[in-house]
């Protein structure tokens, strides 16, 4: 099911409980307070800035988005279950024209992990992209070392394309990290739909380099 918010160019997107929407700057204390609780579980996968050893600023980070949201660039959502924030699923990068791209990054609380939420969320958004804005390819790139979220690319059926060395400042340094991606032409009945039919081919996120 999709909205949308008044004045907002991002989508309300529901499935079950699970809903994803835009993130608010009223939002900032509820995803500190999370971001805080979950300090150890997240931060080996928290993008940060070179040389930059302050606090984050949960509010100037929620501004950023939804400047970039503004000019097309981005869908900044709240992943939540009955008015509850339990993570965030950002669709950034979003490219026009020829290219009709976008990257999708996301975390989710530590004591929801596990239960299908993110595979659901990065469905979601990703047949929003695919099938309302009409884009082409939609990439997630994962540190080798993270092993829940290799489990969302290969049950939804992304494709392992390589391997990018230093590619994102994480965690106080530039991290590798492997490439999935995923095509429209590959999915013609939604992700969603061919995931919880069984169709999806897992052996395709298969990492084949570096071994």
């Amino acid at each position: 099911m999709i909205q949308m918010l008044p004045g907002s160019f991002v989508p309300v997107l529901n499935d079950g409980e699970l809903r994803l929407r835009c993130v608010r700057l009223r939002d900032a204390r509820e995803l500190e307070a999370v971001l805080l609780r979950d300090r150890e579980w997240l931060q080996p996968w928290e993008a940060t800035l070179p040389g930059d050893e302050g606090r984050w600023d949960v509010r100037a980070g929620i501004r950023s988005l939804l400047d970039l949201a503004g000019q097309g660039l981005a869908l900044p959502f709240v992943m939540s279950i009955d008015q509850t924030i339990v993570g965030q699923l950002t669709v950034s990068n979003i490219q026009y024209g020829a290219v009709l791209s976008a990257s999708i990054g996301y975390w989710v609380s530590k004591d929801l992990a596990g239960r299908g939420l993110t595979p659901r969320a990065v469905a979601m958004a990703t047949d929003y992209c695919f099938q309302q804005m009409k884009l082409h390819r939609i990439e997630i790139c994962i540190r080798p070392e993270n092993a829940a979220s290799l489990r969302v690319v290969q049950k939804l059926g992304f494709r392992y394309e390589g391997y990018r060395r230093g590619y994102i400042h994480i965690d106080g340094d530039w991290r590798d990290h492997y490439c999935f991606a995923l095509l429209a032409e590959e999915v013609p009945e939604g992700i969603l739909n061919r995931w919880r039919a069984g169709r999806v081919d897992e052996s395709v996120a298969r990492v084949t380099w570096p071994t």
